[in-house]
């Protein structure tokens, strides 16, 4: 039993895919519509082969044995004569709704189209499988459905706030089972759904009408057998429209409801009349300070029922109340509840006034009082809502007071003659009356900048003080106030005073200053109520330019070298206020070229606090040599000791003045240089020359470079001892003088030796040969050392006393030097190493033979083919495509590197011109024998042939 247990399954399976096929289907069971609807049956297929896009044909039979063909997706001759016709005014047609569904849709149904109704495809599929066709009946039932409005359609007219009914009937008398739904819709502004009872018996109010229907303001009831009442209890102004009432008729199908018809009725046209509502005030009121305010607001509206106002008094600066800064001053709500402060009262005198009422009134209760009111009608479960809505027109109240009388006088105590002087402003109030005790004074200050008569200038705040004493700085004033630099204070009751420490040119102007009146409110706060000017003060000094006179004198116009050279200036200034002096020394002296410039150098300064420096003067010999130092405050004196011919040239001085700004700070005046003093030695001395001499101007790469510097004297004879020479070589390493000059070596006159670094390999040596002639060695030279050579000589001279004077520095006129390469040295290493390895390669091929292709070796070599001779096909010897491949990579890169100096292994840098092209060359004479090596590999060639 069981091996036999499957086997109910197994059949279960086989019949299941045996009966696998095309499915057909429309809905089951009976369709019912009604008379005049519309008809719509759906119809699919699947599990078809075949495309996908399947056709359908509809067939009718009234009492389902003999069908008529009715339409067809994909055969135009398909439909009967009969419904030609319908087809063709488009009461009958086919939708697709799919490629495997479609709808047929028959409108205006008539009791001739109750029937069967067939829906078959034909067959695409490889094997006739399943069903192609499937049938649904349909019942047409007479139009049943009665709906009206109970009445004729009246056209009520309401006040917002008062209930209406709306009633509607709807009856059916259908011989089947089917539900009315039933819904009221309100056409106004905009179409909106008040409240439906569903054919499931549920209540659902629309959009907006929620609320209204939980609380009970909206409901829905039936009235006897047939009549539904629609109830609003308040009527609100969005109720106003037509009112229409839409029944529906629905029956059960497959187990869902269907709606087989609906109907639809005007029932009413409801007009929602609105509420009148005034608030009227007085216009104008004037009363006088600390006396009571009046005010009433009279009601007029054409309401009698139970409406409860609301009334709330506000208070603006503008007639406008919808401006921001209106506020509340007092409201009675709709339970006749008081919301004030406790100097205003609100009180309620009959049913349509009401008076405000504001003790001890100020200055700040003058401005526009309003009366806004609300209606509020109570609504269902003891809900309010407003009807009505009235703002009053403005009443003006003005508020009369008596302001403080009193005159400003603005007087300046300092006047400024310079800049920098200080500035002094006092502001007055005079005249005041006594017993002010609740007036105080502040004081705004101004500045305006001096212009013509017709320019418009506009004035700039410095200073305003608050009533409660807050001092603010403007833009113009702010940051010399933080600084110190402006100063406003009140000394007195009565006075303000303004100063400026230090004042610019920039502070000339018109200065004024307003004082302002402030009156003491019942709540102790403080309101501007008087503003008085003064007249404006100008400040105001002429502007003349600093002028400043330097006069320089030598007190011994005629000296020798190694006496003390002495210079005296004297300084006068006008227009400078408290000016103090600094000095600069400096010397303008020729220099080698006579067609530039003499050049100017600075020697020692001494600034405005006599604290002396020394500038550029580099003669550490005479550290102590030259002294600048103050005779009295307009005049300094400048003296150089042992004075040399080198010191030659072009003295002047420097002054500049300063003025004191902000205490220990100064400000630089005025400069002016004065004439110059000359300094100019008479001497019939020595003259001397340099010029530069090499026996080998052009040399071979590594050999020696000999260069002399040759000093010639003219003039008196010297002794030997009596001279020395600070010698310093240069170079400049181009063809032509277009590049800076680079200091080699330097060798000074107490004989040490200075050399600067180098980046190449070459060394170099300097000494002296004789009394007059300086030589320089460059060892090893390389090509870097091509170029133009000279030498620079500063000679010294002992004079008659002992000292040491040094003479003008003198230069030699270049000499050009090339480094050539030796050819032969180039070419011989090379070449053996080129010649050497390939005898060595030629030898390897003949002894080993030609080694087996490798991949590497096959992608290279062009395969030709060849006969038994070592001759190709096309008469020529085998050629080697590819032989570079066989050398290592690195090598290769090394080899072709002379070709490629950029590449990282590339040796090229660090060779010359010559060796670069002998080694390309070479190299390429070395691939040849290579290439030509290894084509000749066979062996038994090479043998015949060695």
């Amino acid at each position: 039993m069981g091996r036999l247990a499957p086997r109910p399954l197994l059949l279960a399976l086989l019949s299941l895919a045996l009966c696998r096929g095309r499915v057909v289907r429309v809905p089951t069971g009976t369709l019912v519509r009604v008379v005049g609807t519309e008809l719509v049956i759906p119809c699919n297929v699947s599990d078809y082969d075949g495309p996908s896009e399947q056709n359908f044909d509809w067939s009718f039979s009234s009492l389902g044995s003999s069908f008529v063909e009715l339409a067809s997706t994909w055969e135009v001759g398909f439909p009967a004569q009969l419904y030609q016709e319908r087809l063709q005014r488009g009461e009958i047609l086919l939708r697709r709704t799919a490629n495997d569904a479609v709808e047929l849709h028959i409108k205006n149904v008539q009791p001739s189209d109750q029937g069967h109704y067939k829906c078959s495809t034909p067959s695409t599929d490889a094997t006739v499988q399943g069903n192609y066709e499937d049938t649904v009946q349909v019942k047409v039932l007479a139009d049943s459905l009665h709906v009206g409005p109970s009445v004729p359609p009246p056209s009520l007219s309401l006040r917002e706030g008062e209930p209406f009914e709306l009633r509607c009937t709807a009856a059916s008398a259908s011989p089947l089972h089917t539900h009315l739904a039933l819904l009221w819709e309100l056409h106004g502004p905009a179409r909106r759904n008040v409240l439906a009872l569903t054919h499931e018996g549920r209540f659902h109010p629309g959009l907006g009408y929620e609320q209204r229907y939980h609380s009970g303001d909206v409901r829905l009831d039936t009235v006897g057998s047939d009549a539904y009442r629609l109830s609003v209890s308040r009527a609100l102004s969005a109720d106003q429209g037509s009112y229409r009432c839409i029944v529906s008729e629905w029956i059960a199908e497959q187990g869902n409801w269907q709606e087989i018809q609906e109907k639809a009725v005007e029932v009413a046209t409801v007009v929602i009349q609105p509420t009148v509502l005034r608030a009227a005030v007085p216009k104008n009121v004037s009363v006088a300070e600390g006396k009571e305010l009046d005010l009433t607001c009279n009601i007029t509206t054409d309401r009698a029922d139970d409406v409860r106002p609301e009334v709330t008094w506000s208070f603006s600066r503008t007639p406008d109340s919808t401006l921001p800064g209106s506020r509340v001053l007092a409201r009675l709500d709709r339970d006749s509840l008081v919301h004030s402060s406790p100097h205003i009262a609100l009180s309620h005198v009959d049913a349509r006034s009401y008076h405000l009422l504001v003790r001890d009134v100020s200055k700040e209760n003058s401005g526009y009082y309003f009366c806004h009111v609300s209606l509020w009608a109570p609504g269902h479960n003891r809900s309010w809502h407003k009807v009505a809505e009235a703002v009053s027109s403005p009443a003006g109240v003005g508020v009369t007071w008596l302001e403080p009388d009193y005159q400003v006088y603005l007087n300046a105590s300092k006047v400024p003659g310079f800049a920098d002087d200080p500035t002094e402003l006092a502001c007055r109030v005079v005249d005041t009356k006594s017993g002010e005790a609740n007036v105080r004074f502040t004081v705004s200050w101004y500045y305006r900048m001096n212009r013509r008569s017709d320019d418009v200038v506009t004035s700039e705040l410095l200073a305003v003080m608050d009533g409660d004493w807050t001092l603010k700085y403007g833009d113009r004033s702010k940051q010399r106030a933080q600084d110190g630099d402006f100063i406003f204070s009140k000394e007195h009751t009565d006075t303000f005073n303004f100063r400026i420490q230090r004042t610019t040119e920039e502070d000339r102007g018109n200065y004024y200053c307003v004082v302002s009146a402030w009156t003491k409110q019942r709540n102790n706060s403080w309101v501007k109520s008087k503003d008085v000017f003064s007249k404006p003060v100008n400040i105001f000094w002429a502007l003349e330019d600093s002028v400043l006179v330097v006069k320089a004198r030598q007190p011994k116009p005629f000296f020798a070298a190694g006496n003390t050279f002495e210079m005296t200036c004297k300084v006068s200034s006008k227009n400078i206020k408290s000016p103090r002096y600094s000095v600069l020394i400096t010397a303008e002296k020729p220099v080698g070229d006579l067609s530039s410039p003499n050049e100017t150098k600075y020697i020692i300064s001494l600034d405005q606090d006599s604290v002396v420096k020394l500038e550029n003067w580099t003669d550490a010999s005479r550290v102590d040599g030259v002294v600048l130092e103050k005779v009295q405050e307009d005049e300094f004196r400048y003296r150089m000791y042992q004075t040399q011919v080198s010191d030659a040239g072009l003295y002047r001085c420097m002054v500049t003045a300063w003025s004191p700004v902000r205490g220990s700070l100064w400000r630089e005046a005025a400069t002016s240089l004065s004439n110059p003093i000359e300094i100019d030695f008479q001497t019939s001395g020595p003259i001397f020359n340099a010029s530069v001499h090499s026996d080998t101007p052009s040399v071979i790469r590594g050999d020696l470079i000999k260069l002399f510097c040759i000093i010639t004297v003219e003039g008196a004879a010297l002794d030997p001892d009596d001279m020395a020479f600070d010698v310093s070589w240069f170079a400049v390493h181009s063809f032509g003088l277009d590049k800076a000059p680079v200091l080699l070596s330097s060798l000074d006159r107490k004989g040490i030796v200075t050399t600067s670094r180098r980046d190449w390999k070459s060394d170099l040596s300097l000494e002296r040969v004789s009394v007059l002639e300086f030589l320089l060695q460059v060892h090893g030279s390389e090509d870097q050392d091509f170029g133009n050579y000279y030498c620079s000589v500063t000679p010294w001279v002992k004079s008659p006393t002992g000292s040491w004077q040094k003479e003008a520095e003198i230069h030699s006129k270049p000499v050009f030097i090339t480094v050539k390469m030796d050819v032969l040295n180039a070419f011989k290493y090379p070449l053996l190493i080129g010649v050497g390895l390939s005898t060595v390669i030629g030898l390897l091929s003949c002894l080993i033979g030609a080694p087996p292709p490798t991949p590497a070796t096959s992608a290279l070599l062009e395969e030709v083919p060849t006969s038994s001779t070592g001759v190709n096909e096309r008469g020529t010897q085998p050629r080697l495509t590819g032989g570079i491949a066989l050398l290592n990579k690195k090598e290769l890169y090394k080899s072709l590197g002379f070709f490629f100096p950029n590449h990282k292994n590339s040796p090229r840098k660090s060779l010359s011109y010559v060796q670069i092209e002998a080694s390309k060359f070479l190299y390429f004479v070395y691939f040849m024998m290579f290439t030509y090596t290894f084509h000749f590999e066979k062996k038994e060639k090479c043998k015949s042939t060695f």
